[in-house]
């Protein structure tokens, strides 16, 4: 007689394995859900502040138009706020002051209005109190909301002069770049400013590169939004020999490879062969399908306007040559072409000056030449 088997204990609970956790990557998507809301609520936060500046200054404005409201008047609503909502900040008669001008600045201004509400309080005063031109004030506008730039990078920039170095020296593309790309002269320069390297005047082309590297943070919001760094140094194999080009990045807006070559030299007509060698070997051997043909850009010391535009007339690549200094340019210097310019200027335009383009800012080279370098 088969004896029987013992039964399992009934009492005795089926052990399941725990289920293993997701990788942490799959919760990605949550976190990004959470900074995507605290983006939209800080943005909504922001234009009613920005809004509510807007009504006091329009307020402060009409009342001084209609009653002679002076200094005493505004110190006193001042005090008055301070009274009624103790501990409110932001109401100073200074600030008072600047939200009235806030107001009549761009209160003809119907186009900007958007513009405003989208950038912090911060950011609108120093555009408001440095950008001394319409034209200015509206190119500052547009570039730092579609930069993104912080309050401090807004103050460099102005800093930098880049709405005089715009105006008077629009970007250096070559033929086939405007034509291929028909957008680049909206995301590239003519000069770039790198003053947070501290170089010294005389520096070697090593101290340049290793300096943009352990400052690529900077160098990226000085190139540009959308400029995704790829490597340095980066290897191109052509035949049986090897290559390496200074800084290779990928700009998001135009869908391209850009090389970047880097000389602390003058500009030379052999350096841009170079460049487009690379150019070259990129587009056969690692740029995808979906990507549009590579950019080159020649970053050099310092450059003949003549001399590049005789290298860029017949090249046969999507180039552009710029020059990049080593410390802040002379503002007051070229405060004064800007004016030369614009007088010269005037009698060829209808109007009081250059309108900066709906989507950049950046502006087109219109009427008599500036001058050379």
């Amino acid at each position: 007689m088969a004896r029987k088997t013992p039964s399992a204990n009934p009492k005795a609970a089926v052990v399941k394995a725990a289920p293993a956790l997701p990788a942490e990557s799959s919760f990605a998507e949550v976190v990004h859900l959470i900074r995507q809301s605290h983006q939209r609520a800080y943005q909504a936060v922001n234009a009613e502040l920005i809004d509510l500046y807007w009504r006091v200054g329009e307020y402060i404005s009409r009342r001084i138009e209609s009653e002679g409201w002076g200094k005493g008047t505004i110190v006193a609503l001042a005090t008055f706020i301070q009274r009624a909502q103790p501990g409110i900040r932001g109401f100073s008669p200074q600030n008072l002051w600047r939200m009235r001008q806030f107001y009549d600045t761009y209160r003809a201004e119907p186009k900007l209005s958007t513009l405003v509400r989208e950038l912090p309080w911060s950011s609108n005063l120093h555009i408001l109190t440095k950008a001394k031109l319409p034209e200015e004030r509206e190119f500052y506008l547009r570039m730092t909301t579609r930069n993104r730039w912080p309050v401090r990078e807004v103050a460099r920039q102005i800093n930098a002069s880049l709405f005089e170095r715009t105006v008077l020296h629009p970007a250096k593309l070559s033929t086939v770049l405007r034509e291929v790309h028909p957008q680049a002269a909206d995301f590239f320069k003519d000069s770039y400013i790198f003053e947070f390297l501290g170089l010294p005047q005389e520096h070697s082309e090593a101290d340049l590169h290793s300096g943009l590297l352990r400052n690529l943070g900077r160098f990226i919001t000085e190139l540009g939004r959308d400029f995704c760094f790829i490597g340095s140094e980066y290897p191109v194999q052509v035949g049986g020999r090897d290559f390496a080009l200074d800084l290779l990045f990928f700009h998001r807006g135009l869908n391209s490879l850009v090389a970047i070559e880097l000389k602390v030299e003058e500009f030379q007509p052999e350096h841009l062969g170079k460049l487009e060698f690379y150019l070259e070997a990129l587009d056969r051997d690692m740029r995808k399908n979906h990507e549009r043909p590579s950019i080159g850009l020649l970053l050099c010391a310092t450059k003949d306007t003549e001399v590049v535009e005789y290298a860029l007339s017949r090249s046969v690549s999507p180039a552009l040559i710029a020059e990049y200094q080593a410390m802040l340019p002379d503002k007051a210097l070229l405060r004064a072409k800007l004016h030369e310019f614009y007088r010269l200027l005037a009698p060829h335009e209808s109007g009081s000056g250059v309108s900066a383009p709906k989507t950049t800012g950046h502006f087109p080279r219109r009427g008599k030449k500036a001058g050379r370098k």
